[in-house]
């Protein structure tokens, strides 16, 4: 993160950043986490923190209906969290509504959790959709994603689904380069800065000035979507 030096009181924005399994979400925070200034808070994917710490994960439904509810209950509890430092976005690696694209019924995902869409919907002031690349692009290193290309595509689609009724939803597409995709999606999330923080991201390029810069060469370009490809995403619904 880099140094900010305004001290103003901010009013928080919940801004999530989503996608089906491959999308790029994770090479995408990663810029941000260099690039943006420290009143960006990036939370860590609740079913990441989850599913690495160990809660059962198999294809059984009571099981997978577990996962989702404690999926939900952590990901409300690190929202909180980051609201209390007062900052000026909390930018969530998936939000509560992505569970229902995982929800393996029987039931409804929102009455299992006493709450609505409509509610969850509310908190968050803008989603920004990261597509799920084609089949030739789709990354099958990262040891904890088991979804295949075809499954990454149909959760994709869910996701895409349950988030239709945002007013502020933000759909980046899958066939661009990811260096683009990755461009769109930092100045989407830029313009919600407050004009204090704003500077800390060049305007042309909409990338960030420390440490990352934007690619001249179509070499550079190669490189990074193969470095992209390779681990930086750790989709682990």
């Amino acid at each position: 993160m880099v140094p900010c030096g305004c001290t103003g009181q901010h009013d928080p924005r919940r801004i999530v950043l989503t996608g089906g399994p491959g999308a790029g979400k994770t090479a995408v925070l990663e810029l941000i986490r260099h690039g943006f200034c420290e009143h960006v808070v990036v939370l860590p994917e609740s079913a990441g923190m989850l599913f690495g710490g160990g809660f059962p994960r198999n294809s059984h439904d009571v099981v997978r209906r577990a996962g989702q509810r404690a999926i939900y209950h952590v990901q409300r509890e690190l929202e909180e969290s980051a609201i209390a430092r007062e900052p000026a976005i909390v930018l969530c690696d998936r939000g509560t509504i992505d569970g229902v694209a995982y929800w393996p019924g029987p039931g409804d995902f929102w009455e299992e959790l006493g709450t609505t869409l409509d509610r969850e919907l509310a908190r968050y002031h803008a989603v920004i959709h990261l597509r799920t690349p084609p089949d030739s692009d789709y990354n099958h290193a990262n040891p904890l994603r088991l979804e295949t290309a075809r499954e990454a595509r149909v959760i994709d689609e869910r996701i895409a689904r349950a988030w239709q009724t945002h007013p502020r939803r933000f759909e980046i597409g899958a066939e661009e380069d990811f260096l683009d995709k990755a461009a769109r999606a930092l100045a989407l999330i830029r313009v919600e800065l407050p004009d204090c923080c704003r500077a800390h991201v060049d305007q042309a390029s909409m990338m960030p000035r420390t440490n990352i810069a934007a690619p001249s060469t179509a070499s550079t370009t190669a490189t990074t979507r193969r470095n992209e490809r390779s681990g930086m995403r750790t989709s682990r619904r």
